[in-house]
């Protein structure tokens, strides 16, 4: 019985164990890339992380640090100045970032961050983990909406926008609504959710009139 499957069980010579091989390999890559193209330099950068991370495990880690890394930039003016000044050399700033970092974040997130000072690429930093957060977003099924208004949004208006802007994403997506105050906008809303805009304001009303008034 064993005998009459071997026999019927093609060769698997060196040429088809080698296309085997790298079909699988190609399949397991694929299942590590990120959903979603993003192009730009930063997004090389992004999308090597993210693919490092799917393979060790580490997607949500990862991004945990990087915001917590963009975070201490953001509040911390002298680091910030490390970050972008280009005197600095690259190896100093690659001992730096290891001092910095070593034993308190993934060898993934400790690997870009080092990467990115030897290639003299930091101030690129924050460009670079806000890039990841869009690509697990994508992962997530998460659709990023931003609402800007005139004055604060009640707790109605902000349900309100809230299912409508579930109309306004494939299904199975899931809205993640941030909103901001901007009064020259002088009333009405703007909206950005996703690559889409659109301009419901009083001020872009006036704007238009302005434009068509002879």
């Amino acid at each position: 019985m064993i005998s009459s499957i071997l026999k019927a069980t093609p060769r698997l010579t060196p040429t088809l164990l080698t296309r085997a091989l790298a079909t699988d390999a190609a399949a397991t890559s694929q299942q590590h890339r990120p959903l979603i193209q993003i192009h730009g330099l930063h997004a090389r950068y992004a999308n090597a992380t993210y693919t490092a991370a799917s393979k060790a495990s580490l997607l949500p880690k990862v991004e945990e640090e990087l915001l917590a890394i963009q975070d201490v930039a953001h509040k911390s003016p002298a680091f910030q100045a490390f970050l972008d000044n280009p005197l600095i050399s690259r190896d100093k700033k690659e001992i730096r970032i290891t001092d910095l970092l070593g034993d308190k974040v993934t060898h993934v997130t400790l690997n870009l961050m080092c990467t990115l000072a030897g290639n003299a690429r930091l101030p690129l930093t924050s460009k670079i983990v806000d890039t990841y957060g869009k690509l697990m977003n994508a992962k997530r099924g998460e659709v990023e909406a931003t609402i800007t208004s005139a004055d604060p949004l009640t707790k109605a208006q902000l349900d309100a926008v809230t299912q409508a802007m579930k109309t306004q994403v494939a299904k199975g997506k899931k809205v993640v609504l941030s909103t901001q105050v901007d009064p020259t906008i002088l009333g009405g809303l703007q909206i950005q959710i996703g690559d889409k805009f659109l301009d419901l304001s009083v001020g872009s009303k006036i704007d238009e009139i302005s434009r068509t008034a002879v």
